[in-house]
C-alpha cells in the first residue's frame, strides 16, 4: 500500500538553585565538503528544508552524495554506480548525530538524582509544560527495564549492588518458567532476593518531573523545585502516595469478584510500562502503560477482576527483566490505563481515568475545542491492536481550565472499524452492542483471539466456523461480562482489547502514535504489518504491501472525522506515508513510532526497529543458507540505527522523508517534544546499548549487507558497526546510559 508523491500531494490539499547541564556539544557527522554544503543549505532551505539532510546507510531520494569529482549530486538524479560508489561502505555512530549547525545538550540521565528519588531506565514520552517564558516541568516517561545493561551497570551508576549472581542462581531450574516468588514465604532468602532485585527495577518505571529553565546561552538548567520528583512502579507501597482512579472500573476494583483481590480499592500501587502520552491545553500530562503484560497478569475474568499474581513469574531473558509485580502481589486489572498527572502540583501522584480503557496504550492524541465534547484518542500497541476513541458526555466551555479533568469521568470509549474503500466507524465499547468479530482467515497470522467463557481470560480463534459459533451463542457485549450496570461497563473497560475484537473493531497494525493535527485531523504511525501466532495481525484488506500480503515496514494514516467534528461516529482514512526501501516504493525508513507535529504541520517522527535487528547482516542476494529469501523482518538491518525524520507536509518536498538525527548504537529514539517557540526540541535516547551493553575497548564488527539503490540495483556494502555502547558519556568503556537531551541550533534559530 504505497502511495505516490503526486497522491501524496493532493491528500493533503485535502484538508531553585541551578545546576547547569552537562553540554556535549555535540555538532553532526558532515560527510561533504563546507563550499557544497553552504549550496545545499541553501538549496534545502528555499525547498522547504532548513537543515542539510544526514547521509544514512541507505541511499534516499531525498539526500545528497559526493561524485568522484567532488561535486554534489542529489540521489533522485543520480546513477546506480554514483549511488554504489557513494554507499559501499559506511561507519554506523554511537553518539547522536545531527544536521550540521546543531547541537544537543544532556538534561538528565539514568541515575541523575529527582526530589527523594532517581532519573529512572529507559525514558520515553517527554512533555514540556510552560509555567513562564524560557522555564516550565519537563515530564518523563520510563517504560522498562532492559536487562543486559541495567545488570551490568546498575552498581557503577547507582553506587550500590544487587544479587543478580546469586538470583541467576536461582532463575536456573526454574527455566524459562521464571519464579513465583508471590507463592513463597516471606523468610524464604529467594523471595527477599526477588523483591529486592523487583524493587530496584520498578523505582526505575514510571514516571519523573523535573523542572527546568533556558539560560541566555540557549542551554537549558535544572531548578531543582519542589515540585521535581518521582512516580514509580512501587509508589503507594510504603510511601502512602497511591496513584487514584476515576470511571466505571472503580467498582470492580472495589468489589469482591472471581478473581484476585489485592484489597486496596480503589488505590493503586504506581505505575510502569509508561510509553507515549499526551499533553492537555490546561497544563496535565497524559502517560500511557503499554507492555504491562511484561510484569502483572493481563488477562481477566469476565467480571473484570484479577488472575492470581503467580500467573506472571519473575523471570530475566536476554533482552529484559519481567514479572515485577509478582512478588508484590499487584492485581493486573489495574495497570494498562492513561495516567493524568499536574506536573505543577507536587502532591499529584497521578490519577488513571478508566473510561479511556485498558490495553496497552501507546500515545495519546487529545482534541479539544470550545464548545464540542473531548475527544482522546490512543492506539494498542500489539500485534491486532486497536484504535480507540474516548468521547465526553459534556462539552468543553474553556480548554485551558484544569476542570477539564473531570470530562474524563463520563463519556464513552469507541473502538475503530476500518474498511477498505477508505471511509470507517466507531463502535462503542456498551453492554447492548451486539458481538460481530472479523473472521480469523482476514488476518495477517491467520487468528483473532476473544474473551474466554466461562473460564476468563481469551481464546485463540483459527477457524472462521468458530467465529459463526461464537456468535450465535454470544449476542452483545453484556452476554461476555457480570456484574451490575456500572461493574459489567467497568469490566468491558478493563478488558477493552478483547471487547473490542468481540465487537468487531478493526484489527490494525501496531498503532503507536496518535497526533492531532493543526487543521483537526488524526495522524497514527502504524509501526509493523506483521501477523503473530499468538497475538495475530492486522486486517490484510486494510494494512498490505504492494504483494496484498503482511508488510513489516509500517505506515503513517491521516485520519479526518467526517464533518471534522471530535465526536463524529464516522470517518475517512488514508495512508500518508509508507516505511521500506525506495526501490519498494517506500520512503527509507522502518516502524515509524513516535510523532510531532509542528507549527507549520510537518511530520517530525522517530522510528522503532528492534534492537536485536538494527545494523544485521543480509547476505548476496537476499538469500539465506537454507535458500529461502531473507524475510522482511530480517532485512530492517538495512536500515541502520533508530532515527530521526522530517516529512514535511508542504511545498515542493512534500512526499519526502528526510534524515534529522541518527541515534547512538542499540537505542531508540523517542517522545519527540518542541517548546513553544520551536528553538528547542527535546528527545528520550533510550536503552543504548540494550543487546551488548557497554562497548568494550571500542569494539566494533565488520558486517556486509546487500543493499539496493533507488532503482533496485543490489550492491554490497561494508559496514563498520560498534558492539554496545558507551554514550552519552562517548569515552572508552562508558556505561551506557538512556537519557533525555535538548537539540537546538548553534544561532539559536528556530529548528523548524
Amino acid at each position: 500500500m504505497t502511495i505516490k508523491r503526486r497522491e501524496f500531494l493532493l491528500f493533503l490539499g485535502a484538508s531553585a538553585g541551578s545546576i547547569a547541564l552537562n553540554s556535549c556539544q555535540q555538532k553532526a557527522f558532515t560527510p561533504f565538503v563546507d563550499s557544497v554544503n553552504a549550496t545545499n543549505t541553501s538549496a534545502n532551505t528555499q525547498g522547504g528544508i532548513n537543515f542539510k539532510p544526514l547521509k544514512g546507510p541507505m541511499p534516499l531520494s531525498g539526500s545528497s552524495t559526493v561524485a568522484q569529482t567532488g561535486q554534489l549530486i542529489e540521489i533522485s538524479t543520480s546513477s546506480s554506480q554514483q549511488q554504489i560508489q557513494a554507499y559501499s561502505t559506511y561507519e554506523v555512530p554511537d553518539d547522536l548525530l545531527l544536521p550540521e549547525d546543531f547541537i544537543y545538550d544532556i538534561i538528565a540521565a539514568w541515575g541523575d538524582k529527582v526530589g527523594d528519588s532517581r532519573f529512572g531506565y529507559n525514558n520515553d514520552y517527554l512533555s514540556f509544560v510552560e509555567t513562564s517564558k524560557d522555564e516550565g516541568f519537563l515530564t518523563v516517561n520510563f517504560e522498562y527495564i532492559s536487562a543486559k545493561p541495567w545488570i551490568q551497570t546498575y552498581q557503577k551508576v547507582i553506587g550500590k549492588s544487587l544479587p543478580f549472581a546469586e538470583i541467576e542462581t536461582a532463575l536456573k531450574p526454574a527455566g524459562k518458567d521464571g519464579i513465583n516468588a508471590f507463592s513463597l514465604a516471606d523468610k524464604e532468602p529467594t523471595k527477599k532476593m526477588v523483591k529486592e532485585v523487583s524493587t530496584e527495577a520498578l523505582v526505575d518505571l514510571g514516571i519523573g518531573v523535573i523542572s527546568i529553565r533556558r539560560n541566555p546561552a540557549g542551554q537549558w538548567e535544572r531548578t531543582n523545585s519542589k515540585a521535581d520528583r518521582r512516580i514509580t512502579g512501587i509508589s503507594g507501597l510504603t510511601d502512602g502516595r497511591y496513584v487514584k482512579a476515576t470511571g466505571p472500573a472503580v467498582a470492580v476494583f472495589n468489589k469482591k469478584g472471581q478473581g484476585y483481590q489485592d484489597k486496596l480499592g480503589d488505590k493503586i500501587i504506581g505505575t510502569f510500562a509508561n510509553c507515549a502520552g499526551g499533553t492537555t491545553p490546561w497544563g496535565t500530562v497524559f502517560s500511557a502503560e503499554e507492555n504491562i503484560q511484561n510484569l502483572v497478569p493481563e488477562p481477566v475474568f469476565a467480571d473484570g477482576t484479577s488472575f492470581d499474581p503467580g500467573q506472571k513469574k519473575f523471570y530475566i531473558d536476554a533482552e529484559e527483566m519481567g514479572g515485577l509485580g509478582n512478588v508484590f502481589g499487584l492485581a493486573g486489572n489495574k495497570y494498562g490505563w492513561m495516567v493524568e498527572l499536574d506536573p505543577a502540583n507536587p502532591k499529584d501522584y497521578g490519577t488513571k481515568h478508566t473510561w479511556l480503557g485498558r490495553y496497552r496504550h501507546e500515545a495519546l492524541g487529545i482534541r479539544v475545542v470550545t464548545g464540542k465534547s473531548l475527544a482522546f484518542y490512543s492506539g494498542c500497541d500489539r500485534r491486532s491492536g486497536h484504535l480507540y476513541k474516548f468521547v465526553s458526555k459534556n462539552a468543553v466551555k474553556n480548554p485551558k481550565d484544569k476542570a477539564n479533568s473531570q470530562l474524563l469521568t463520563e463519556g464513552m470509549l469507541y473502538a475503530a472499524k476500518f474498511n477498505a474503500d477508505g471511509t470507517g466507524s466507531w463502535i462503542a465499547l456498551k453492554a447492548d452492542t451486539p458481538v460481530n468479530p472479523d473472521l480469523p482467515s482476514i488476518h495477517a497470522g491467520g487468528i483473532i483471539n476473544l474473551p474466554k467463557r466461562p473460564q476468563g481470560g481469551f481464546f485463540k480463534v483459527e477457524k472462521d466456523a468458530d467465529v459463526v459459533a461464537f456468535k450465535q451463542k454470544f449476542k452483545t457485549l453484556g452476554d461476555l461480562y457480570q456484574g451490575n450496570a456500572l461493574e459489567k461497563q467497568g469490566a468491558i473497560l478493563i478488558d477493552a482489547h478483547y471487547a473490542a475484537s468481540a465487537a468487531g473493531a478493526t484489527c490494525t497494525a501496531r498503532p503507536e502514535d496518535t497526533e492531532i493535527a493543526p487543521d483537526g485531523s488524526l495522524y497514527i504511525t502504524f509501526t509493523s504489518g506483521s501477523g503473530s501466532d499468538t497475538d495475530g495481525g492486522p486486517d490484510l484488506r486494510i494494512f498490505q504491501g504492494k504483494d496484498g500480503k503482511a508488510y513489516e515496514y509500517g505506515w503513517i494514516m491521516r485520519l479526518m472525522e467526517d464533518g471534522n467534528e471530535p465526536s463524529a461516529m464516522s470517518f475517512q482514512w488514508k495512508m500518508f506515508a509508507t516505511g521500506g526501501e525506495p526501490a519498494e516504493g517506500g520512503l527509507g525508513f522502518a516502524n515509524p513510532d513516535n510523532l510531532m507535529i509542528d507549527k507549520s504541520g510537518n511530520i517530525w517522527m522517530v522510528n522503532d526497529m528492534s534492537s536485536d535487528k538494527l545494523n544485521s547482516a543480509v547476505p548476496a542476494g537476499r538469500v539465506g543458507k537454507d535458500g529461502k529469501p531473507i524475510s522482511q523482518s530480517n532485512l530492517r538491518g538495512l536500515y541502520g540505527n533508530n532515527a530521526i525524520w522530517f516529512l514535511p507536509a508542504s511545498g515542493p518536498n512534500a512526499g519526502e522523508a528526510f534524515l534529522f538525527g541518527i541515534g547512538p548504537m542499540e537505542c531508540e529514539t523517542t517522545g519527540p517534544f518542541f517548546t513553544e517557540d520551536e528553538k528547542t526540541l527535546f528527545l528520550s535516547i533510550q536503552h543504548p546499548g540494550e543487546m551488548n551493553g557497554s562497548r568494550l575497548d571500542l569494539a566494533f564488527e565488520s558486517r556486509e549487507l546487500a543493499m539496493k539503490t533507488t532503482d533496485g540495483q543490489e550492491f554490497m556494502q561494508t559496514r563498520k558497526v560498534p558492539i554496545g555502547s558507551n554514550w552519552p558519556g562517548n569515552k572508552p568503556n562508558d556505561p551506557p546510559k538512556p537519557a533525555v537531551v535538548a537539540i537546538r541550533r548553534v544561532d539559536l534559530r528556530s529548528v523548524t
